[in-house]
């Protein structure tokens, strides 16, 4: 069918003339050997086509056979490759842009059935947004770990399995989707990667004069503005007709020329300097305190605190389920106290949980403080899922053993909560805790000691929890209510997955981090005594740089702990 059309397309083309004036060829010998031309014609016409589709199909063949042997390592080990940051962004660019070229390429001339599955494969394909997500994940990874570009476009990041690279052309798509953003400092960053590999000798499709249009006017944004005439002169080396460069050299080179009729004295130079490393540099030291722990550069304990940190067997306080057998626990942190049990959920109870959660992930969500509602947020990227213990007698067996070893009711604890961070995946600072609505019971009010819900998350690939607290604060006065458990007393927190590198739970106002180690679970109180919030228990999760994390958590709620864990004498405690 598409031959036919294509032959009616050049028979129209060439035999229209003689169409126009139709005349008895058969009757002339003369009008016949114009026929013979034509006919030459159109089989080199033939030819050129022929020739255009086999190497269409050689441009489709290479691309079969690269994604062949992409996809059957990929396959082998899905969570391991996608915890490379580069293979993750990478995978949300092929199935977004690079799928779509291919499918424009072969539209014309393959079979139906292609078409059809490729049309009906596409809705289920990631968009924009999932792309620009994953190139922003990277450009978090990259402030988050103090990666320079060449690092990162290389792949050489620690613990890789399946080590990929980043093209020019990819290094040039993370310099405009940071443009788009408004970022012009990881704009310049990338575009001058892309610059550098163009002329170290890569072949690409990207274009100098396009990476330098972006380049040089993300750095003039940034204040550098003999920087950005260089830039635009390069520039116009390459195409002098360049219109939008030719205007802003005109406007550059008036905004020199005013600057030194004004004789700008050194000093003001350099603040101006300390000016635009500050906005290359904006972050609010929270931030800063946080990305230093996540790279390992936290608090260090004087020897004097380290030594009252131990190990021990634990039996849950004599519970009788753990005295002939009590599990491992360790001291991670003094104040907050902070406890890691090792060896406490076997690798068929973490696969059992994976699998019962992966069909129900949806986006996270987290408490309103003006509205008390659940809602979407962008310093919450990832997916959960709820699992009951009714639900499993896995589920059921995990909260018994939370029960056992806190010596707190899970009764009304909220439910296991399994949360999976992808790309990019993100939970900023935040408390656990929360302000115990007024409208509980006195008796409830007596002791706020609160049992959460079980939740467990996964983190791809610059999956974070940024810091937060687990409990409701003064200002959320409706924080929990609908559970009417009142306050997250506590919070136990399973790690599912050992990660490569980054991904720690990481505790700013104290200086702790903890990493993420395959089995075990640590647990922290949210509230004193009083069951006034511990202030020093606001926490974050770090972005995986290398690897897959998933953990669960449960949270556990103030409502059934008046007796196992009573208020004290003093309110202050």
């Amino acid at each position: 069918m598409a031959f036919k059309k294509v032959w009616c397309a050049l028979a129209l083309g060439f035999l229209l003339p003689f169409s126009c004036a139709h005349t008895d060829f058969f009757t002339s010998i003369g009008h016949m050997t114009d026929l013979i031309n034509t006919e030459k014609d159109l089989v080199v016409s033939l030819k050129d086509y022929i020739k255009a589709e086999e190497s269409k199909l050689e441009q489709i063949k290479k691309w079969a056979e690269k994604l062949d042997q992409l996809t059957a390592t990929a396959t082998k080990d899905p969570e391991g490759f996608l915890g490379h940051p580069v293979n993750a962004f990478k995978l949300m660019k092929r199935l977004n842009t690079e799928w779509g070229e291919l499918e424009s390429l072969v539209l014309k001339d393959m079979s139906d059935g292609f078409i059809s599955n490729m049309t009906i494969q596409r809705q289920f394909f990631p968009n924009d947004e999932d792309q620009t997500g994953a190139a922003k994940a990277l450009l978090r990874l990259q402030d988050t770990y103090n990666l320079d570009t060449d690092t990162l476009s290389r792949g050489n990041l620690p613990g890789v399995k399946h080590k990929s690279f980043l093209t020019a052309e990819d290094c040039f798509e993370l310099g405009k989707i940071a443009y788009t953003e408004a970022d012009y400092y990881h704009t310049e960053l990338w575009m001058e990667q892309a610059l550098k590999q163009l002329d170290e000798g890569e072949v690409s499709s990207a274009d100098k004069v396009y990476i330098l249009d972006y380049l040089s006017y993300a750095v003039y944004q940034q204040g550098d503005l003999a920087k950005a005439m260089a830039l635009t002169r390069r520039l116009l080396e390459l195409d002098p007709e360049h219109q939008r460069a030719n205007g802003n050299m005109k406007y550059f080179e008036y905004i020199m020329a005013k600057e030194k009729e004004a004789n700008k004295s050194s000093t003001d130079s350099e603040e101006q300097e300390k000016e635009t490393e500050v906005k290359k540099k904006d972050y609010l030291p929270e931030r800063r305190k946080y990305e230093m722990l996540c790279r390992g550069e936290g608090l260090k304990m004087t020897p004097r605190r380290q030594k009252r940190l131990f190990c021990r067997y634990y039996d849950g306080n004599r519970n009788p389920r753990y005295i002939l057998g009590p599990v491992k626990q360790e001291d991670e942190w003094d104040k907050p106290r902070i406890v890691r049990f090792l060896d406490i959920i076997s690798d068929e109870e973490i696969e059992t949980v994976k699998e019962l959660a992966k069909p129900r992930l949806s986006r996270a969500t987290v408490h309103d403080p003006e509205t008390g509602k659940l809602t979407t947020a962008h310093y919450r990227v990832s997916k959960s899922a709820w699992l009951s213990g009714y639900e499993s007698p896995v589920v059921s067996r995990i909260n018994t053993r939370i029960q056992d070893l806190t010596g707190l009711d899970v009764s009304t604890a909220e439910e296991l909560q399994v949360a999976n961070y992808g790309v990019g995946g993100q939970y900023e600072p935040h408390f656990d805790f929360g302000r115990v609505s007024p409208a509980l019971s006195s008796l409830f009010l007596l002791h706020k000691c609160c049992v959460s819900l079980f939740q467990v998350a996964n983190y791809g690939v610059g999956g974070q929890y940024e810091p937060h607290f687990d409990f409701a604060r003064k200002d959320e006065p409706d924080a929990f209510k609908e559970l009417g458990t009142g306050n997250r007393i506590a919070t136990w927190l399973f790690y599912m997955s050992d990660v490569s590198a980054g991904g720690a739970t990481v505790f700013p106002e104290v200086g702790a981090s903890v990493w993420p180690r395959k089995g075990t679970a640590v647990f922290w109180y949210n509230l004193f005594p009083s069951g006034e919030g511990d202030y020093s228990t606001r926490h974050a999760a770090c972005p995986v740089l290398v690897g897959n994390k998933w953990v669960s958590n449960k949270w556990l709620h103030e409502r059934g702990q008046e007796f196992r864990r009573p208020c004290t004498l003093s309110e202050l405690e």
